[in-house]
């Protein structure tokens, strides 16, 4: 049953991801991560990709996890939990004493959904399954080392985009993932941030009531590869939604519906400047850079309205 979201009721409930893991201070997935399981309202079966959150959350022989978890490669968590949630449905059928509502979900970053998982990511939706996959987007390899991803947006600096004379950053704009999967026509797709944490946990308790596959990209700021103190993290997490580079929306069955609308849509640079990242694109010689950046963001918030029939 769906549980609620009222403040007080959640402080009371046993966090589903323990404390005492390893994720840096500041890190945006744990936050994530705990609004997640509190919304699901069910018992859980986690498959979680190669990246931060598995690494600092299973240190053998301890876990940080109060729910089964399997780890998968980087690649395979959608297939991992397709087979979990096939063997389900098959002890089922045979009668055995197994839970009658089991949410099956995935925790991945952006380098494994938009990069490595994509193709066992698409298979999956397209086969059906019942699954809520959740990709914790960082915009970047940040387990690795802060490398560029598909994820990542141009001009920004990471370790395999650096900044010098031939290139001031990444050169190629973000892959929309989003958009990708809801072309796939599964039930439920959307995309939230952690401040907005009712936003958040409004959306998984929609995506776990749907009898197919659910995708939910969330924004997840990284302090140590955005370069930003750990305090800010969820300031910028709100400066991105306000900017309008992440905008917060979902598409149920087909129908897109814009879920925030900033009451004061925020230049762009208030989000660059806020980020060491972006600290080359403050200098007078790559404004042009800025404003290349500022117009792909407003392109795309309109083509949102639009699609959102908000115009």
């Amino acid at each position: 049953m769906p549980v609620t979201l009222a403040l007080r009721d959640l402080a009371s409930q046993t966090d589903l991801l323990a404390p005492g893991h390893g994720l840096c201070a500041g890190c945006s997935e744990s936050v994530i991560v705990r609004l997640v399981l509190h919304a699901l309202g069910r018992p859980a079966v986690v498959s979680l990709a190669t990246g931060c959150l598995e690494v600092s959350t299973t240190r053998y022989p301890w876990t940080a996890w109060r729910v089964p978890v399997i780890h998968s490669a980087f690649e395979n968590s959608a297939a991992t939990i397709s087979g979990v949630e096939a063997a389900w449905k098959a002890l089922r059928r045979r009668g055995k004493a197994v839970p009658e509502d089991v949410a099956f979900v995935v925790f991945a970053g952006d380098g494994a959904t938009y990069d490595i998982g994509l193709q066992w990511l698409s298979g999956a939706m397209e086969r059906g399954h019942r699954f809520l996959y959740i990709c914790l987007n960082n915009e970047g390899y940040m387990n690795t080392g802060i490398q560029r991803s598909s994820a990542t947006i141009s001009w920004t600096w990471t370790t395999t985009t650096p900044v010098g004379r031939v290139l001031p950053g990444k050169p190629q704009w973000r892959k929309d993932l989003t958009a990708i999967a809801a072309a796939h026509g599964i039930p439920y797709v959307a995309q939230t941030a952690p401040h907005h944490w009712k936003d958040l946990m409004q959306k998984v308790q929609k995506a776990v009531r749907v009898d197919g596959p659910a995708f939910i990209n969330v924004l997840a700021p990284c302090n140590r590869g955005w370069r930003y103190p750990p305090e800010e993290t969820i300031r910028i997490s709100k400066l991105a939604v306000d900017t309008c580079i992440w905008p917060l929306y979902e598409v149920e069955r087909g129908q897109w519906r814009l879920t925030y609308r900033p009451s004061h849509k925020l230049p762009i640079q208030a989000w660059l400047e806020a980020q060491g990242r972006f600290a080359h694109l403050l200098r007078e010689e790559h404004r042009p850079l800025v404003e290349e950046i500022q117009q792909r963001v407003d392109q795309e918030w309109e083509a949102l309205l639009q699609r959102c029939s908000q115009r």
